[in-house]
């Protein structure tokens, strides 16, 4: 039987003056960011960071907060005076936990309600 799919807790920024942001991805997000320009390779990679770490914290507020724009967002990293390595962190295991739910290993045993023959 395949494992679960492990809950990534989302990362939520409180400001001072009351406005919250709950920032996680579901496969739409994802999809969003990967119109944007985000591969999973340069996520994983974190080989353009200049370029990967804004898109995907931009990304990241579209699945609760889809009036976001990518000017807000780049002026919160600015504000919060960038972001700290443990946020990057969660953000990529946020990015990752949806696409994880489109893939399985072969050794989890045989697809629910299908049989697979190649």
């Amino acid at each position: 039987m395949a494992n679960a799919i492990e809950k990534v807790n989302p990362i939520t920024l409180t400001f001072k003056d009351g406005k919250t942001y709950t920032l996680e991805f579901n496969r739409n997000s994802v999809q969003s960011a990967e119109r944007a320009g985000l591969t999973l390779h340069d996520v994983l990679e974190m080989s353009k960071p200049a370029t990967v770490i804004p898109i995907l914290f931009f990304a990241a507020f579209k699945m609760h907060h889809p009036d976001m724009t990518r000017e807000k967002a780049d002026k919160i990293i600015t504000e919060m005076g960038g972001l700290p390595n443990t946020v990057v962190q969660r953000l990529i295991e946020l990015y990752v936990t949806p696409i994880n739910t489109l893939i399985r290993d072969e050794d989890d045993g045989e697809a629910k309600n299908v049989t697979i023959s190649l």
